[in-house]
């Protein structure tokens, strides 16, 4: 692997931005601080950028939010220096983004999680801000696939029901706001129609299911994925028979979805019209909820209104192996190798050294 990918963003700069450079992207950083205003985010934010090498115009913007407490915050600092999530990134000329609060200990995770406290104006914000430093003005209007993990699913969800036009896709780690609004624990939002348009994957932890601290992140993501299906969503349900609450190897089935996605939604390569593109039933493959088995939309039998919906035939043979190991097996070799040097030392030894990217 390029081992400085892996190196730290040099520098934060409050209300302000830093940039490093390096072979294979350039990496910026914008940091909020929490504000006094009770209308504003009430946490510290820092949102770090990872724009690929050779973009001259970004198609898309691919969010990786972490969820709730203090390590998941520290964690989130690592989003963007992901060489696989980098990799899908690079494929479709987008962006990669990797906010993270500073949420302390005992503060209340909804106040960043629920994006009308502040959280989705300061990620505009940020946007805005990262448009300017990268000379990249089409960032403010490019379309968004969102990732996120427990508080992560929570602020996505809400976030579909406020910007449905601008979302490519959504994936819901073990999260979402829905059964919360709808108990009337938070304002229910309003949900446009648009919303229902937004290709969903619900991807629970199935060891979640009769856990007492964590049930809710099953029933919530179940109770999204029947509702919204009942109402024509391409929503799918897809449980990890490995995992808890922690993430597993969902990366392996996330990156193919998104794929998909995109290829399916986002507007032409040069074109002026940012408007996504529909989503084209004619692909879908379609299963039975907590079923190991998929089949093309065209010769499924039964109500489509009730079933997991998957975009294509690629992510349903992925969706049918992780259902029942929790992985996806790899069926490609990967990407060659370049730049290889052969060094011989004073001592008679010889190095090697090569450069790859990410086997994506």
């Amino acid at each position: 692997m390029r081992s400085f990918l892996l190196a730290p963003v040099c520098g934060v700069v409050l209300l302000g931005a830093a940039t490093t450079t390096d072979a294979a992207g350039s990496y910026l950083e914008v940091s909020y601080p929490p504000s006094t205003q009770a209308s504003e985010l009430q946490m510290g934010v820092v949102y770090r950028l990872w724009i690929p090498e050779g973009v001259s115009t970004l198609r898309g913007l691919i969010v990786h939010q972490h969820g709730c407490g203090t390590g998941a915050c520290q964690g989130g600092a690592t989003a963007a220096y992901d060489l696989h999530w980098q990799a899908l990134a690079r494929k479709w000329d987008c962006a990669l983004l990797g906010p993270s609060y500073q949420q302390a200990e005992k503060q209340n995770c909804r106040l960043w999680c629920d994006p009308r406290n502040g959280s989705a104006r300061t990620f505009l914000k940020a946007i805005t801000e990262f448009a300017s430093k990268s000379k990249h003005p089409e960032l403010e209007k490019v379309p968004w696939c969102l990732w996120g993990h427990s508080g992560g699913g929570f602020w996505a969800s809400l976030m579909q029901t406020m910007y449905p036009e601008r979302i490519v896709a959504i994936w819901l780690r073990s999260g979402t706001a829905f059964a919360t609004w709808e108990k009337g624990e938070i304002p229910r939002p309003e949900i446009p129609e648009a919303t229902y348009a937004v290709p969903v994957m619900c991807n629970p932890g199935a060891k979640e299911k009769d856990d007492k601290r964590f049930s809710g992140a099953w029933n919530g993501t179940f109770a999204m994925f029947q509702a919204y299906r009942a109402k024509g969503a391409p929503i799918g349900f897809v449980p990890d028979p490995r995992t808890s609450h922690e993430c597993g190897d969902c990366r392996y089935l996330g990156i193919p979805f998104f794929d998909a996605c995109l290829a399916m939604r986002l507007p032409d390569k040069g074109s002026d019209n940012q408007k996504l593109k529909p989503v084209d039933m004619k692909t879908a493959w379609l299963a039975a909820p907590l079923s190991d088995r998929a089949e093309p939309m065209k010769s499924y039998v039964g109500k489509a209104e009730q079933v997991v919906w998957l975009p294509n035939e690629q992510v349903a043979q992925a969706w049918m192996e992780y259902v029942r190991t929790g992985a996806v097996s790899y069926t490609t070799p990967p990407p060659v190798a370049f730049h290889l040097q052969v060094t011989r030392k004073a001592d008679q030894a010889v190095e090697l050294t090569w450069q790859a990217e990410a086997d994506f």
